[in-house]
């Protein structure tokens, strides 16, 4: 039960980053010039922080780490890992199937949603204590 709690938490504030991320995104692409895949990069990065955060005080109530910048560092490792599958996914939509930045990133989100939840409760927030 608590799994679900979890994810419900963790959807909660992850919303909540993808929307600093999807916004970096379109501002950086179609205002500043960017390229999206530069755009991508530093709209998941912010996400990223925004997740922590809202990892740490909303969804998880468990952690298995006590040093916060080991938590951190551990954090935005998966981060780093979920950033390539994002950029990876977001390529292979875009230049393959011949489909928008913006309607790539959809899926894309979802799959590097599902892969930083059970990489993050597993490894980071889920304990016996």
């Amino acid at each position: 039960m608590q799994i679900v709690l979890d994810l419900a938490r963790y959807s909660l504030g992850s919303a909540a980053a993808l929307a600093v991320d999807y916004s970096l995104l379109i501002v950086l692409t179609e205002l500043m010039g960017l390229h999206y895949m530069a755009s991508a990069a530093v709209g998941f990065s912010a996400g990223l922080i925004a997740a922590y955060a809202l990892s740490v005080v909303f969804v998880f109530k468990r952690r298995r780490l006590d040093r916060p910048f080991l938590e951190f560092a551990a954090f935005a490792a998966i981060g780093v890992l979920g950033l390539g599958l994002n950029q990876a996914l977001l390529w292979g939509i875009v230049t393959y199937l011949d489909v928008t930045y913006v309607l790539a990133k959809l899926p894309t989100t979802s799959v590097v949603f599902l892969f930083n939840f059970a990489m993050r409760r597993t490894l980071l927030f889920s304990s016996t204590r």
